[in-house]
């Protein structure tokens, strides 16, 4: 039985990315196969909220104080966060009000790494690509935008939520 739990342990690993060292034990490990696989799904869940334009679901996978963007121009706090979405769908409805269709949008990550700065920490560092699909014979397939992002997470009664993400990181 013991054998079985271990190769389980070990395949959870490397499926998971993570990197086993003799300084953490199998319940660290187990915590950042768990930690990951919640984090992943943040992400989607922040994804899915921006493509289907739900201002709530998106400023929910923040903190209270969670922002988008740095700087000057970045949009901090939920209510600011939602009102962002909301103001993104009020254009796509306008625009379907004049006849002008929308074609879905994609946002996408890839090459993804996730860094534990520690128990209720982590920061995600990834490529992303945002496409908007074709909207019929006329408009294709078109990439808007192609970057690198640094997310800064934060565990909030044992749940992960974004505290700040930055689309345009300096280095």
């Amino acid at each position: 039985m013991q054998k079985f739990g271990l190769g389980v342990l070990a395949a959870l690993v490397l499926s998971a990315g993570v990197t086993y060292t003799a300084q953490k034990t199998d319940d660290q490990v187990m915590r950042e196969v768990r930690d990951r696989a919640e984090i992943e799904d943040l992400m989607w869940r922040y994804t899915r909220a921006l493509d289907t334009t739900d201002g709530a679901a998106y400023a929910a996978v923040y903190t209270p104080d969670g922002q988008f963007g740095t700087g000057a121009n970045a949009t901090k706090g939920r209510e600011a966060l939602t009102k962002m979405v909301a103001d993104l769908r009020a254009s796509r409805v306008a625009n379907e009000a004049k006849g002008v269709r929308n074609p879905p949008m994609y946002h996408m990550t890839a090459n993804h790494a996730v860094t534990f700065i520690d128990r209720d920490h982590a920061r995600v560092d990834a490529y992303y690509l945002t496409a908007f699909g074709p909207a019929g014979q006329e408009t294709p397939l078109r990439v808007a935008a192609v970057g690198r992002s640094v997310d800064e997470l934060v565990r909030v009664n044992g749940r992960w939520l974004i505290k700040t993400r930055n689309v345009a990181p300096q280095n």
